[in-house]
């Protein structure tokens, strides 16, 4: 890419966004003075490896003027976000985890669990990684500590006790049976426990059933008795680090041979409650500084950050300026302040040793995974060499309407979005014609090839891909390979002479008791066919090969899926302004030549539309009107799909 003109560059606060030479977004960066921070990427030397292949890469750039820098570090995660850019550390795994939610503002409040935190007053709780862990947790809460499950609405249309009370699960507050002082008491303990104060909390409750003990109040200490064995397993497992107790998250890396893992553990009142590892192939050492400072601005836009985030090192890319500038948004995030530190006692060191040995031991999964996945994959196959890159289709239509093929994309067992493709087809409801027409494009469009084509089908849709490829002089599967050592590997080698690209299989649903398909949630024994065999090869179900076949058929299924309904929500929406009143052939025809599409029309002010040849005011206002009521029917019908 040239160096572009210095005055072109504001002298603002921004963000910039280098683009391919499609238009595509590959780098998003921020800046306290565009200008300052653009050129310094077209310096002679002493540039990034990385670097100097995104800006050989990049055709254009934008940028984007913002008023603070605050706003630009913002608007910096929310792009990187949105785009997903190839040269940017991108936190892949971006859900949001599950937190406890209990507003203690309220006279009856409820323990809820939510994926988002608001600033709303209410008290929050975690994060916890796994929700299934969380519910087991939230069940086993209820049944120590009487809170009501049920809804706000719910609640206040009760006429009687709900089976919960019965059940001594729940005290009733619906019914007026206990007082806010008396529910607050319980609240107040699950409030501790969640905080990790489980030791003084324990105390308190032995105490208290010792006294209801003496005082013969034998179900009242039977009660409590039980109360201490669900803390006690709530507890059990969490590690004690912090004597002083506190809450932070700790942070280590580790250097793989082949990338850059990271490992994150939460403490929560003094002990470790939960932990998390990712891992970036292809990043080295020297990429440790920025994927510090990109992981704790992504991460923290979606999880709650605690008072203390504890890093293995500062790196230089946050100077002191930089520092403040992340902590003064994640405190406003948590609604307190957040400090980032580096290890300061022996306690800190060990807490960054443990999330070390969570990153390796998530480098360490991840390549023996990456290795093992493809040369297993082909085996299963009887494939004479390993399967890396995986292509896999499917169709769908809706009674022969708005056809479409969608193509996903799988490298070492990894989803490759940016390679998805998707197809219109000639209707007519022929899923055979569909995937032949659709096989001759995809020849036509070139590499890069698969080393395995899977067919969302059965043989018949198998039979179609495979004549075409035969028709335009190709054989399945004759690709140069390390031939298995396995017989049966070398008994099913393709002929190697008729210049093939890649290896065929279709992937059929597993057959019920009646001869069907077998649809049912749970299914893990679909069939794999190949070219030149009848039956479908023998895969275990439930394999790790067999699964990861099921999981790319479901990947292009789902994305087929949403193409096509978004092909026939435009297709309807088009047939709408036909039958709009005062909207002919030739309106029509004008319309969707000068906006060309239906949402662009739906979008135009009357200003634009009094533009167009032959409309003057008068007809520009009645189409205003009516292409609005079109729009509310398009969002409509978003909002259903």
């Amino acid at each position: 890419m040239e160096k572009p003109q210095p005055d072109s560059i504001p002298l603002t606060p921004g963000v910039y966004l280098y683009k391919d030479a499609r238009g595509h977004v590959i780098y998003v960066g921020k800046a306290r003075v565009l200008r300052r921070r653009v050129l310094s990427y077209f310096r002679p030397d002493g540039l990034p490896a990385k670097t100097r292949a995104m800006l050989g890469h990049a055709a254009s750039i934008d940028y984007l003027s913002t008023t603070t820098e605050k706003e630009a570090l913002l608007l910096e995660a929310s792009l990187i976000k949105k785009h997903r850019p190839h040269y940017n550390i991108v936190l892949r795994d971006d859900k949001q985890y599950v937190l406890f939610r209990c507003d203690v503002r309220r006279n009856f409040p409820r323990l809820e669990i939510v994926r988002r935190a608001r600033r709303d007053g209410a008290r929050y709780f975690g994060p916890f990684t796994s929700a299934q862990a969380a519910r087991e947790t939230w069940k086993l809460i209820h049944r120590a500590f009487a809170l009501r499950r049920c809804t706000d609405r719910a609640m206040q249309n009760r006429v009687r006790p709900c089976l919960y009370h019965h059940m001594g699960q729940c005290p009733a507050p619906c019914m007026g049976l206990i007082t806010p002082a008396a529910y607050h008491e319980a609240v107040q303990r699950v409030c501790e426990l969640l905080q990790g104060r489980a030791g003084p909390l324990l105390d308190a409750m032995r105490h208290e059933m010792h006294t209801a003990a003496e005082a013969l109040q034998f179900e009242r200490a039977a009660l409590l008795r039980d109360q201490i064995r669900a803390v006690e397993r709530t507890v059990e497992r969490q590690a004690a680090v912090l004597p002083g107790g506190g809450d932070m998250d700790a942070l280590g890396l580790f250097h793989a041979e082949k990338g850059l893992a990271l490992g994150l553990v939460f403490v929560r009142g003094g002990a470790v409650t939960d932990g998390r590892a990712f891992y970036w192939p292809g990043l080295g050492f020297e990429d440790a500084g920025e994927l510090l400072a990109s992981f704790v601005s992504q991460f923290y836009s979606q999880a709650l950050p605690p008072p203390r985030l504890l890093l293995p090192w500062l790196p230089p890319e946050l100077d002191r300026e930089e520092k403040n500038l992340l902590e003064q948004v994640l405190g406003e995030r948590r609604g307190g302040h957040v400090r980032l530190v580096a290890p300061q006692n022996q306690s800190d060191n060990q807490l960054i040793d443990m999330a070390q040995a969570n990153a390796r031991e998530e480098a360490r999964r991840r390549a023996s995974e990456g290795d093992a996945l493809p040369l297993r994959l082909g085996r299963a196959l009887r494939l004479p060499g390993p399967v890396r890159r995986v292509e896999c289709v499917d169709v769908s239509h809706t009674g022969g309407q708005q056809t479409r093929v969608g193509m996903v994309v799988f490298v070492d067992g990894q989803p490759s979005r940016e390679d998805y493709r998707v197809w219109a087809m000639p209707d007519g409801g022929d899923d055979y014609a569909s995937l032949y027409g659709w096989m001759t494009r995809r020849l036509a469009s070139g590499p890069p090839w698969p080393d395995l084509l899977l067919i969302d089908g059965g043989r018949g849709q198998l039979a179609a891909v495979e004549r075409a490829m035969q028709e335009a002089g190709f054989c399945p599967g004759s690709m140069p390979g390390q031939v298995f050592a396995a017989a049966d590997a070398e008994e099913s080698s393709p002929d190697q002479s008729c210049g093939g690209l890649f290896w065929l299989a279709a992937i059929a649903k597993a057959r019920d008791e009646h001869g069907q398909a077998d649809r049912r949630a749970g299914n893990v024994a679909d069939r794999i066919f190949v070219p030149g065999r009848s039956n479908p090869l023998p895969l275990r179900p439930g394999s790790a090969e067999l699964l990861f076949l099921q999981n790319v058929r479901d990947a292009a299924h789902r994305f087929v899926l949403g193409r096509h309904r978004r092909a026939r929500q435009g297709a309807a929406l088009s047939g709408e302004l036909m039958r709009l009143p005062g909207i002919g052939p030739a309106t029509a025809r004008l319309l969707w030549q000068h906006f060309g599409s239906v949402e662009a029309m739906c979008a135009a002010t009357e200003d634009a539309l009094r533009a167009l040849p032959g409309v003057g005011k008068a007809k520009a206002a009645l189409l205003r009107g009516r292409l609005a009521r079109l729009g509310e029917v398009g969002e409509k019908d978003n909002k259903g799909a």
